[in-house]
């Protein structure tokens, strides 16, 4: 139902933007001179009121309605069962959601029957109160923005003021949602420290990485929280797969865009761009079953001890995953290089090999960093290809034949395992937060180095 209420609000905005403009036209008579906007602009001045209000309005009084009827259902359960816990009676209502929408509960009672034929009474009036006042809004809105439609009503101006609005709070939404995961990444950082007695050595230095095991009232051993095995793993990988992402990707792009004919760019670059499609499961199947096969094979062949789950296989797979993301923007930033600067260095003798390593690539190393850092930023957060190519264990190692793990793979287990949330949110938010801490001081870094060779071709 609320999801027929956004088509009908929206149905409604085009109803009263086709009745603004045509009572614009109708006003101006023929002479649309003496409009101060045009007509369409008077349209799009109802049509952002109607669907603005009317969808606002609809979300406000869902997510408020919501929280009002779990705060009086929960009081009801507290009040049938006062010794209860918060967490038994979050339970309770959740069978009760469960029975009233017809799924299954995970245990059927008198009280959950009850509590259930109670949240139907209340979801029903909150879905048909929010439906509506949703479109009695947006339908009073509507008419006053038609009887505004007039021949001075300035309704361009008043559209741009509501899309710059709009613009703003999209930006303001962006920025907020930021500092909402830094925060909460820091929070909970700074309660896994106290839970370590401030032990924050232990963390960065340590190189045993067990933080559910030993865990006594919720105070864990700071001897086993060492995340160097994480970081290594992390960025042992992640430099196999740059070595091979970017020296390939990299000279695909040199290739698409300098020495490529037309027919062979046309079918080249799509086909190579396939690849950023394909799922990240299917390249972990294809490390888990042929890549690392093949290269613990290889390895017995020439007398070396190779593990079935390798750093190697899992780097390798991964680097040709990213090997479109660095080809794609390459070729782009290398095309957008002005042609002058080729033909000043063909007139001054240089062949096109020259060219392209003195004058292309200096000229578009900006772009092209930026394309090597979007890679590692897709290395370090693959989760998929690690788990069923390098392995799960925390292994302080630097040799690319054996089993290693990174620092996403851990969250992952630390989040969907079966250990209690409170507990493991502590390890798995702060390897968020040390993850992102490293990945923006690279960035920074980055952008320095862009900034500086930008100045010398600009």
């Amino acid at each position: 139902m609320i999801s027929l209420t956004f088509v009908l609000v929206i149905a409604a905005g085009f109803i009263f933007l086709t009745l603004s403009r045509g009572r614009a036209i109708s006003l101006a008579a023929g002479d649309l001179a003496s409009l101060h906007s045009r007509p369409s602009y008077h349209g799009l001045h109802a049509f952002l009121w109607v669907v603005l209000v009317g969808i606002t309005t609809l979300l406000i009084l869902s997510v408020l309605g919501s929280s009002l009827i779990t705060a009086a259902l929960m009081g009801d359960i507290a009040d049938a069962l006062p010794d209860s816990q918060r967490i038994e009676r979050q339970l309770i209502l959740s069978d009760a959601m469960s029975l009233s929408r017809g799924t299954v509960a995970s245990k059927d009672d008198a009280l959950r029957q009850e509590v259930a034929v109670r949240f139907g009474t209340y979801e029903a009036i909150r879905v048909w109160g929010s439906v509506l006042i949703s479109l009695g809004l947006a339908a009073l809105i509507g008419m006053r923005s038609l009887s505004r439609t007039t021949l001075e009503f300035r309704a361009r101006n008043s559209s741009e003021a509501i899309i710059r609005r709009l613009l703003l709070g999209c930006a303001i939404i962006a920025v907020l949602t930021t500092v909402g995961i830094v925060l909460s990444l820091i929070f909970e950082t700074l309660v896994f420290f106290e839970n370590l007695n401030w032990r924050i050595d232990k963390y960065l230095f340590g190189t045993r990485w067990s933080p559910l095991s030993g865990v006594s009232a919720g105070v864990m051993d700071p001897d086993r929280v060492g995340a160097v095995p994480l970081f290594a793993g992390t960025f042992l990988i992640t430099i196999i797969a740059m070595l091979v992402a970017v020296p390939i990707g990299l000279l695909a792009a040199i290739y698409l865009s300098d020495f490529a004919s037309k027919n062979v760019r046309a079918w080249a670059k799509p086909m190579l761009e396939i690849l950023a499609g394909v799922p990240t499961v299917v390249y972990g199947f294809f490390a888990a079953i042929t890549v690392a096969p093949f290269i613990r094979r290889t390895g017995e062949a020439l007398g070396m001890n190779v593990a079935s789950e390798s750093a190697l296989a899992a780097g390798v797979v991964m680097g040709i995953m990213i090997i479109p993301f660095i080809s794609s923007l390459s070729d782009d930033v290398i095309n957008a290089v002005p042609q002058s600067l080729r033909d000043g260095s063909y007139g001054l003798g240089a062949t096109k090999a020259e060219t392209i390593r003195q004058v292309v690539l200096p000229a578009a190393l900006p772009g092209i960093v930026s394309a090597v850092l979007l890679g590692i930023s897709r290395a370090v957060g693959e989760t998929m290809i690690v788990v069923m190519a390098a392995g799960q264990g925390a292994n302080l190692t630097l040799n690319p034949l054996e089993a290693v793990t990174t620092v996403t793979v851990q969250i992952v287990m630390l989040i969907t395992g079966d250990t209690e949330a409170s507990v493991a949110a502590g390890p798995a938010f702060t390897l968020g937060f040390t993850l992102f801490c490293i990945t923006l001081g690279l960035n920074i870094y980055a952008l320095r180095t862009v900034r500086k060779y930008r100045e010398l071709y600009d």
